[in-house]
């Protein structure tokens, strides 16, 4: 069984050395994405016997992670590990993220940094993890813990199946919405985070809009009817309800309520509107599956 661990990298030539020595005690086959890097992270890596697929510009994490991807393919790998280079992560759990493919219980496992009660995840970092998890959740059949977390482990069935396009931070959720879709089996086990201040090189603000704006595009696709027809459903009721009170209202008084009559034909308004685009999103989806199959 031929195991590869993948790594998006960008400027991590203080980290990269110690990580890639340590990961080769579980296999050889180490993929290095440089995605852009500035320093001496590509020439370390290689230098190490590690594949490094260089970036010439940074390109955003997702893209990384498709290039090793397409990489693991190339080489026809069994299971690809996804390592962060920031050295958050530590080596002794990959075994554990390893371990439910290699006996067959799952397709995809995510490390998961809230199953273990000793990681001290900053507050907002937690809060927004959260938040991103409770939306993904909506599209999946399995409920998760941590959607966002970059220590997983992948079997050749998902590398061949599921071909991400999420040029950003996006691309965890993305490739979570789309397993599920298929059936693919998802899991979580707990691991330990090792932070040593914030080590993130990500701004939380930026990363945090760009995940949630993914996971909402996602989920409207994957689950149209759900994501558009509920809300529907809610504002024709509050319209229906608010066309009683103004007609009510010009019944007793002999003339329209101004506020009333206006959220009654907003409100009724936006529902038709979102019960139109749930019918022809759904519609369309349909459609694009039914020719890719």
């Amino acid at each position: 069984m031929k195991i590869t661990i993948g790594i998006p990298a960008y400027n991590e030539e203080h980290n990269i050395a110690a990580i890639i020595t340590k990961l080769q005690k579980i296999t050889k086959s180490i993929i290095v994405c440089d995605d852009g890097s500035t320093d001496l992270t590509a020439e370390i890596s290689k230098n190490l016997g590690a594949e490094v697929v260089k970036h010439e510009k940074n390109m955003g994490y997702g893209v990384a992670i498709n290039t090793i991807f397409e990489k693991a393919r190339q080489i026809d790998t069994d299971i690809l590990v996804t390592f962060d280079a920031d050295g958050q992560h530590r080596i002794e759990d990959v075994n554990r993220v390893l371990e439910p493919i290699k006996k067959n219980e799952s397709d995809i496992v995510i490390g998961s940094r809230f199953l273990d009660i000793q990681n001290e995840v900053p507050g907002y970092r937690k809060f927004g993890i959260k938040v991103i998890t409770q939306i993904t959740n909506a599209s999946l059949k399995k409920k998760l813990t941590d959607s966002q977390s970059g220590f997983r482990a992948y079997n050749k069935q998902v590398l061949s199946e599921i071909k991400p396009s999420e040029l950003g931070m996006g691309i965890s959720t993305e490739i979570l919405i789309k397993a599920s879709s298929k059936n693919l089996r998802i899991s979580e086990v707990p691991i330990t985070i090792l932070y040593d201040g914030d080590t993130s090189t990500h701004n939380p603000v930026s990363h945090g809009t760009s995940v949630l704006i993914s996971t909402i595009k996602y989920t409207s696709i994957e689950h149209p009817l759900k994501f558009y027809g509920i809300p529907s459903i809610l504002f024709l009721g509050l319209g229906i309800l608010f066309t009683f009170v103004s007609a009510e209202y010009y019944i007793e008084i002999g003339r329209l309520n101004t506020n009333t009559t206006i959220l009654a034909a907003g409100t009724l308004l936006l529902g038709a509107v979102l019960f139109l685009t749930a019918i022809l999103l759904y519609s369309l989806v349909g459609v694009v599956r039914e020719r890719k199959n």
